[in-house]
């Protein structure tokens, strides 16, 4: 299953790295804001060579393709985002030319009134 999440780099944290019984490691998180009308932000972990084979930078349009793990410690679960690969490009905000008067209204179509009771008070 390959898993994506587009998004701007928001923020990058520094760099951390230790030794453990399997070698030396390193890793890095990054902040990613989600497109969308409702964003959100989302910690990515790189690790090892990951971290050179992309220069991520502050407020770059990215898209991660990433792994979700989940794991128990003492009775309490974390999970973790890492990204295997990252690809550069332009987010769906980047990509307008910032004439939002003209622009096209984003997402679904609106229903037509024909296909819906007006009278019906459910909005749904």
């Amino acid at each position: 299953m390959d898993l994506q999440i587009k998004g701007s780099v928001s923020q990058i944290l520094e760099e951390q790295s230790g030794e453990s019984k399997n070698g030396t490691w390193r890793k890095r998180d990054f902040i990613l804001e989600t497109e969308g009308q409702y964003s959100k932000k989302v910690c990515i972990t790189q690790w090892g060579d990951e971290i050179d084979k992309t220069d991520i930078q502050e407020g770059g349009a990215i898209t991660a393709h990433i792994n979700i793990q989940s794991r128990e410690y003492k009775g309490n679960w974390y999970t973790d985002v890492k990204a295997w690969r990252i690809e550069k490009g332009s987010t769906d905000r980047e990509m307008g030319s910032g004439d939002t008067e003209n622009a096209e209204p984003s997402g679904p179509p609106k229903p037509s009134e024909e296909i819906y009771d007006v009278d019906d008070e459910l909005p749904f």
